[in-house]
């Protein structure tokens, strides 16, 4: 089966499964205390500078609650876009591991401002109401958008004024770090995040997220609140394994690149038919489109895809690093099939 529903039904790149094969080697010990898990975060801290410091876990939910956990109270409150992962589709978890309130925003573009912010920083020091201490941005949006560098540190500098944390979630980081031409650190730390959830499962790797911190004094609750939110793994070197060729000569780059480029050839195939509107820029690996209601049932009939908006007949397709040439001249003979005339 090969389709566009997800970057997440790509498969593992043979450097990242070798990896994991190689870590299958006689017996070491658990729960990170193992060479392959000190030699990943050396390379994290190689990318991030030495102040990051990566704590392992299964996956982006549980990477983006222990993150958030390690930054609130209960009684405070997490500032996130309305479309954001973790309001929309991590069934609540964040908010029911951290105690913390969500408040969303709602934007055009999956994209907070400063301006859009500054509407939810009130009531500090009020007990009848949620204190506010972190705002959550994803790069890339849940709307494949892009923040640029200075939009990050524009809310970054605005939130340290405020004594508030910054909490990017990276799970396309790779992407978005393709597109803008810069590195994973210019992107994060030298922007003002406070915390990172470092994801590559989208990317081309098997299992897993790393929280990266880049303070002492959120690293120092790290370990706790992954232990208590059951993100430890006991034989944690198949996890940590994947991040050194990962990190290494710069596959997370090459893989990205790859996702993108085949997105922008899937755009140009999709611009062919005025029928077809996008409703977001295309700048990562993520497409988002309108298109007649039959035109959609009939391309449904031979590739799996999800709705976004269904009222508006709103669909989205997402390339991956192991898209090939093949895969989008088989859709676009799809989609040639579908709006030619009978």
């Amino acid at each position: 089966m090969r389709s566009f529903a997800s970057d997440n039904n790509s498969g593992v790149h043979p450097a990242v499964m070798e990896a994991i094969l190689s870590a299958n080697t006689d017996h070491a010990l658990g729960y990170g205390e193992d060479p392959w898990t000190e030699a990943a975060t050396a390379k994290i801290k190689e990318v991030f500078g030495v102040h990051a410091d990566p704590f392992f876990v299964f996956n982006g939910t549980g990477a983006n609650a222990v993150a958030l956990q390690a930054v609130t109270l209960p009684y405070q409150s997490i500032v996130c876009a309305e479309t954001a992962h973790i309001y929309v589709d991590e069934c609540g978890a964040p908010a029911k591991m951290s105690g913390c309130a969500v408040t969303a925003i709602p934007t055009s573009d999956g994209k907070l401002t400063p301006e859009l912010i500054k509407t939810r920083l009130h009531n500090f020091g009020v007990c009848h109401h949620s204190q506010p201490k972190v705002v959550y941005i994803s790069q890339v949006t849940e709307l494949g958008t892009v923040y640029t560098l200075e939009e990050v540190k524009a809310i970054a500098d605005l939130l340290h004024t405020y004594d508030m944390y910054l909490h990017m979630d990276g799970a396309r980081l790779a992407n978005a770090c393709a597109f803008l031409n810069c590195t994973m650190k210019q992107a994060t730390v030298d922007a003002g995040v406070d915390i990172l959830s470092l994801g590559g499962t989208k990317n081309g790797m098997m299992i897993g997220e790393a929280v990266v911190s880049f303070h002492p004094e959120i690293t120092a609750h790290l370990q706790y609140y992954r232990k208590q939110s059951a993100q430890l793994a006991s034989k944690l070197r198949y996890l940590s394994a994947q991040f050194i060729p990962y990190l290494e000569n710069n596959l997370w780059l090459e893989n990205a690149l790859k996702a993108n480029i085949s997105a922008q050839k899937l755009a140009d195939v999709l611009k062919q038919y005025p029928q077809i509107e996008f409703t977001q820029k295309v700048e990562s690996n993520q497409l988002f489109f309108t298109i007649p209601v039959e035109a959609l049932k009939r391309l449904q009939e031979n590739y799996f895809f999800y709705m976004w908006n269904e009222s508006i007949h709103e669909a989205r397709l997402v390339t991956s690093w192991d898209t090939t040439g093949e895969d989008i001249a088989r859709f676009e003979l799809h989609l040639k099939d579908v709006f030619s005339e009978k």
